[in-house]
């Protein structure tokens, strides 16, 4: 299994959801990934029965795999432990996505192929050209650009969209940036991703693509997140 692509979905109340998403990614990397790939459920005991249903999608396909956490306390956490178990079993790309088709899965082949092409970590951008977001209102725009154009500015940073969560890392990156040291959360787990890969020298480039509003389930969205990158931001060029 050495130097497959690994897919990390974290999951909190996600039942409506992940048979679908699962299985979509699956289609897409089996074309993209045609010798091998992972698709790896990080499940925050969720009271849904989400964790229950990504088991017995496991028995069902050869490439899945479901990591139950017993907290809740946040997606940073869960995708640090989702990198940890992907590294450990030979990953040679990590890529994120959420759970809920918020992100195409049909983009995970062109964020794949731009690593495979000689980029260190791509990033599935709103606001490049081509890139946009549907189904938001006006206040749910301004919040998201305004941050990613706050932490461009805190950080002297070029990259564009700094707080999405639809990534593909080469494993070397990962692996440099000790990933393990990170301890935001929310927008702020994402910019200081990104943040530790260009500092580090790693080449990070931006795909275009077009964000759309969950269908199904809850956002966990929250103020408390928004509120928690304003403040971490800054001092991550401390650190």
């Amino acid at each position: 299994m050495s130097g497959e692509p690994w897919l990390i979905l974290p999951t909190y109340n996600e039942a409506e959801n992940v048979k679908a998403i699962v299985k979509a990614a699956g289609e897409v990397l089996a074309t993209a990934a045609p010798d091998g790939f992972r698709v790896l459920v990080v499940d925050d005991g969720s009271p849904d029965g989400t964790g229950g249903i990504a088991d017995a999608l496991a028995g069902e396909k050869p490439w899945v795999e479901v990591l139950h956490r017993t907290e809740k306390n946040g997606i940073g956490p869960a995708y640090l432990a989702g990198f940890r178990h992907a590294l450990e079993r030979g990953a040679g790309y990590v890529m994120e996505m959420d759970s809920d088709f918020s992100h195409d899965p049909a983009d995970l082949a062109r964020l794949l192929a731009a690593v495979q092409q000689g980029a260190d970590l791509a990033l599935g951008s709103r606001y490049v050209p081509g890139g946009g977001v549907s189904d938001w209102g006006m206040l749910r725009r301004f919040i998201s650009q305004g941050g990613s154009t706050y932490a461009r500015l805190m950080l002297g940073l070029r990259v564009k969209d700094l707080t999405g969560g639809f990534k593909c890392f080469r494993r070397e990156v990962l692996e440099e940036i000790q990933f393990d040291g990170v301890r935001s959360q929310g927008y702020a787990f994402q910019v200081e991703l990104t943040y530790r890969a260009v500092q580090a020298g790693f080449k990070v480039v931006e795909v275009p693509i077009v964000f759309r509003d969950r269908q199904q389930g809850q956002s966990k969205m929250s103020w408390r997140i928004a509120a928690e990158a304003m403040w971490l931001v800054p001092l991550l060029r401390f650190r």
